[in-house]
């Protein structure tokens, strides 16, 4: 397994090795003991799984109380993922890593607990899975809008189809006091 240092400290990329032959693949998609020498050490509680059509941008959330970490990957096309840290103590507060996720590179982003995250559809479609430490609890949601010009994402679409929900969310700024120390 490869594992790949982000520029955000926690934040890392997982690259399985994959067995093809004339059938077709195998690739061990989780696996307790690689992932704890990685420093993954919180059991996943939770598994889900979305279907989005292309341009469809699901994000920027991230939990109040009950923090998730996540570890998501993409089964079935292509989706550009963002990480950012919300951590406010943190040498790198607002800071936003991004990954292209596909069926094809079968790569894994790891995001850690207290970090927003959001991702955004390329192919026609994208079926995206996500592992999480912790349960999800009604009501401890929030979110960052996904054009905030303080985080400046690169998004590499122009105009994303977004819930009605994420079209309303603030800004980072206006978020500060909802935001973990760290």
């Amino acid at each position: 397994m490869e594992i790949i240092q982000t520029s955000i400290p926690g934040v890392l990329v997982f690259a399985p090795p994959v067995f093809t032959d004339s059938r077709g693949y195998f690739l061990e998609t989780y696996q307790l003991k690689k992932y704890a020498e990685a420093g993954i050490n919180k059991p996943f509680v939770q598994d889900n799984q979305s279907y989005s059509v292309k341009n469809v941008l699901r994000g920027l959330h991230f939990q109040l109380r009950y923090p998730q970490a996540k570890l998501v990957r993409v089964t079935q096309g292509t989706v550009f993922d963002v990480a950012i840290d919300i951590r406010r103590n943190s040498p790198t507060f607002g800071k936003w890593h991004g990954e292209i996720l596909s069926a094809e590179n079968k790569k894994q982003l790891y995001v850690p607990e207290n970090f927003a995250h959001g991702f955004c559809v390329l192919s026609e479609s994208a079926e995206f899975l996500y592992k999480c430490t912790d349960f999800y609890v009604p009501g401890d949601e929030a979110g960052l809008i996904w054009d905030d010009p303080q985080l400046a994402i690169e998004w590499p679409i122009d105009r994303p189809i977004l819930s009605a929900k994420d079209a309303e969310l603030p800004t980072l700024a206006a978020s500060l006091e909802l935001l973990p120390m760290e």
